[in-house]
């Protein structure tokens, strides 16, 4: 693994702002991003509501406390334009992340949107000791998915040759690793694990590589997780953080201390406060991470609550960046799945199966680990009638079931068929998920 020779720095002067230049900063922005979303038909009535009606009227970042925080229904009940805060000809792309119903989460983009998000991610990469001498292999979900092209652009920003080689195909992922001889690589940890699994089987050498990195991201992992692929490639992996409606990729990542990511203050506002108080909670506490997004002009996004715990580190980063830093994310407090590397929400399989009417009320959602893999299991209860000595329809019905899961979900799913009442029934509010991976340290 790398040590560290000398840190990099993107944007040196910007990436160790005095704290107090670095606060002025942020005020400044977001005053202008009070007026950009004051023109949004969401935001005009939020902002006026409680007597904000330009950015002027923001007189310290204390003021940020004054404006109701947003929600990803916030975000779904807006849909398509209400959040939106230039004319629709200026969007040049859109992002949009899965959900609990029909109307996903969407995020736009104007040019000038998409060049500042690529600075943050290459600011990202370039923090990690990569320069324009290395070769990227993108090996993470492209399309509606931000952290396919979000990694992609920064690492081209960085001069970086980037291979966009997508997810799966572990031979011809070795082969491209190898031909090109790849330095870089970002990926899921459990497809970095499966990856390594599958070389191994296969007969591939490690020695035949130039493999020195690797950026893991889009699920939960562990530090034992990180710490078990570094000694399996022995290379040197990097936690990130983003989110599609903060951008994606970029709003925080580790230097080359790999001692908490860095969230970029020039960018976003930070918060941590009690989900259930939502009162601020002491610095180096554990809470959900509020964001407040200074980097776009086509959808600001005020105080958006999004889910993730983590905390904040209370002591200055060796680095001698001053942008603050938060844990890897403990967790999150609603009930979304992550399955290798995929947002799964309970509600939206129960959709499925509760539109097939030879299902019955009863059904279980099961996660384990099939290796470095995970593995989904919907079980179900289907009517008597189905059950007789003659397997075809069971099985046509199993297959439906499982068709209709993956077109929702994007997962290949087991499907297990059972009699009425086989299926646990619990007292008061119903456990329909059982998640038997190992917790996250």
């Amino acid at each position: 693994m790398n040590k560290i020779k000398e840190y990099q720095y993107w944007d040196k002067e910007t990436e160790t702002l005095p704290r107090d230049e670095l606060e002025k900063l942020q005020l400044r922005l977001l005053r202008e991003v009070v007026d950009r979303a004051l023109h949004t038909p969401f935001y005009s009535k939020v902002l006026s509501s409680v007597g904000i009606t330009r950015g002027e009227d923001i007189t310290s970042l204390r003021d940020l406390a004054k404006i109701p925080f947003t929600t990803k229904q916030d975000l779904r009940d807006a849909f398509p334009h209400g959040m939106l805060a230039v004319d629709p000809s200026q969007i040049v792309r859109l992002h949009a992340s899965s959900g609990t119903t029909g109307t996903p989460t969407t995020i736009y983009f104007t040019k000038k949107d998409l060049e500042r998000w690529a600075s943050y991610v290459a600011r990202c990469i370039y923090g990690t000791g990569c320069t324009r001498d290395d070769v990227f292999q993108n090996m993470i979900t492209y399309g509606l998915f931000t952290g396919g092209l979000g990694l992609h652009y920064g690492a081209e920003m960085v001069g970086m040759l980037v291979i966009p080689s997508g997810p799966g195909n572990t031979g011809r992922q070795y082969k491209m690793m190898k031909d090109h001889r790849t330095t870089v690589v970002h990926a899921t940890p459990s497809f970095l694990l499966h990856l390594h699994t599958k070389m191994e089987e296969e007969g591939y050498r490690l020695s035949d590589l130039a493999l020195r990195r690797a950026f893991a991201g889009a699920e939960p992992y562990s530090e034992d997780t990180r710490r078990r692929i570094e000694q399996l490639w022995n290379i040197d992996v990097y936690n990130s953080y983003g989110l599609s409606e903060m951008n994606g990729p970029g709003v925080a990542f580790e230097c080359q201390h790999k001692d908490g990511m860095h969230l970029w203050e020039d960018g976003y506002i930070a918060e941590i406060v009690n989900p259930d108080t939502l009162e601020p909670v002491p610095d180096g506490e554990t809470g959900e991470l509020v964001l407040t997004i200074l980097c776009r002009e086509a959808m600001p996004i005020l105080r958006y609550r999004t889910r993730d715990l983590t905390s904040f580190y209370t002591e200055p980063c060796p680095c001698g960046r001053t942008h603050r830093r938060i844990k890897r994310i403990t967790g999150r407090t609603d009930d979304m799945l992550i399955i290798n590397g995929v947002n799964v929400f309970p509600s939206q399989i129960e959709e499925v199966i509760m539109g097939i009417k030879e299902v019955g009320n009863n059904y279980l959602i099961q996660v384990d680990k099939d290796g470095a893999l995970d593995r989904l299991t919907v079980k179900t209860e289907v009517g008597p009638a189905i059950f007789m000595d003659d397997t075809r329809p069971l099985n046509a019905l199993k297959e439906r079931i499982r068709h209709a899961l993956q077109t929702t979900i994007s997962i290949n799913p087991k499907v297990e068929l059972h009699e009425p009442g086989a299926l646990p029934v619990s007292e008061g509010k119903a456990k329909r998920v059982i998640d038997n991976r190992p917790k996250d340290v």
